[in-house]
């Protein structure tokens, strides 16, 4: 027996705080792009036109992409964008459906748990070597991956909550 329509969890504060991340992350994301936009411009135009290619701007442009995917990783899994089995899960019985849906969010959950920890030992490790283009620490790199897991454990948080309340998720964006 369906309980009906889950209704917005946009009430709780919890979910204030996740969604103003996840916006965030969506305007960190938007001028990344941007940054890459005009990184790659400036190597064309000093390569082509001035005959001196910056030696920066491929580097920054590969930095910004990294920590792009990051903040659309996080915002997909809070948005729930990220390929999922809901057509699998619709066909299981309710008393079964929210059972399964917990368990794929903790899973996410999990995963982005074990991604903090392992890339945070990267960033660590790594945080001493400087990037000769950049002049910035190597661990740089690797910090979007902290900042992207430690996201994706508080958006399964909400997921969960969210579920066992009866409640939907509104996307950031809306």
């Amino acid at each position: 027996m369906d309980a009906g329509p889950a209704r917005p969890a946009a009430d709780h504060p919890y979910n204030r705080l996740c969604a103003r991340l996840s916006k965030a992350c969506l305007v960190l994301a938007v001028l990344g792009l941007g940054g890459i936009i005009l990184s790659v411009q400036a190597q064309v135009i000093g390569r082509y036109v001035f005959n001196d290619t910056p030696t920066w701007t491929e580097a920054l442009a590969l930095q910004l992409v990294l920590y792009v995917t990051a903040f659309g990783v996080a915002v997909g899994v809070r948005d729930a964008g990220h390929i999922g089995l809901e057509s699998l899960v619709t066909l299981l019985p309710d008393r079964w459906r929210l059972r399964v849906e917990v368990l794929i969010h903790a899973l996410v959950g999990l995963f982005g748990g074990i991604l903090v920890h392992s890339s945070w030992l990267w960033t660590r490790l790594k945080w001493g070597e400087l990037d000769p283009m950049l002049g910035m620490p190597v661990g740089i790199d690797y910090l979007s991956l902290v900042i992207a897991g430690t996201l994706v454990v508080m958006f399964s948080i909400e997921h969960i909550l969210a579920l066992l309340r009866g409640e939907d998720i509104v996307p950031a964006w809306h």
